[in-house]
């Protein structure tokens, strides 16, 4: 029997990864992305990869508001990518474009696919964009121009097994 698995982009911190490494899993997160239908229904003209690619920046952005209030945190945004049942995933965002989704209980490390980090470089842009990035939503040009800035740098790829690079 084979169950059918969903990519699910976590935000997350660097402080949140010291958690994954040392419990084994991290906390059910408050926001959580995939494509969903609601975002394919949006976006009909995108293949998988674009899907998938929208609903990671989201994740992305969602990962400079755990910033925003987390003033400790070091200065870089953390997507965690995960394969999970499809029962576990519940669709929130019912709105057209939404990639939000539930994700009930806790993520164990096994189900991470891959954790992506920015390098040391964007720590100055991430650190200004994690400061407006309420405002950028909330339709302010010059926040969002800020966001922008930061999300002009890629993240980097990095296998599970290579966690206590990150976090040492």
């Amino acid at each position: 029997m084979t169950t059918d698995l969903t990519r699910v982009y976590l935000p997350a911190t660097l402080a949140q990864l010291a958690v994954l490494r040392e419990s084994g899993e991290l906390p059910p997160p408050a926001e959580a992305h995939a494509v969903t239908p609601a975002l394919r229904e949006w976006y009909a003209e995108g293949d998988e990869e674009e899907l998938e690619y929208v609903a990671f920046t989201r994740a992305a952005q969602a990962a400079l508001r755990l910033l925003r209030h987390d003033g400790k945190a070091p200065r870089r945004r953390v997507v965690v990518s995960v394969d999970l049942p499809g029962a576990a995933v519940t669709m929130n965002g019912l709105d057209l474009g939404s990639s939000q989704v539930g994700v009930g209980g806790k993520v164990p490390l096994r189900v991470v696919a891959a954790i992506h980090v920015d390098g040391a470089d964007a720590e100055a842009d991430v650190a200004a964009a994690a400061d407006v990035v309420e405002e950028a939503e909330a339709g302010d040009p010059d926040a969002q121009f800020t966001v922008d800035g930061a999300e002009d740098h890629e993240l980097e790829w990095y296998d599970p097994s290579e966690i206590d690079q990150l976090v040492s």
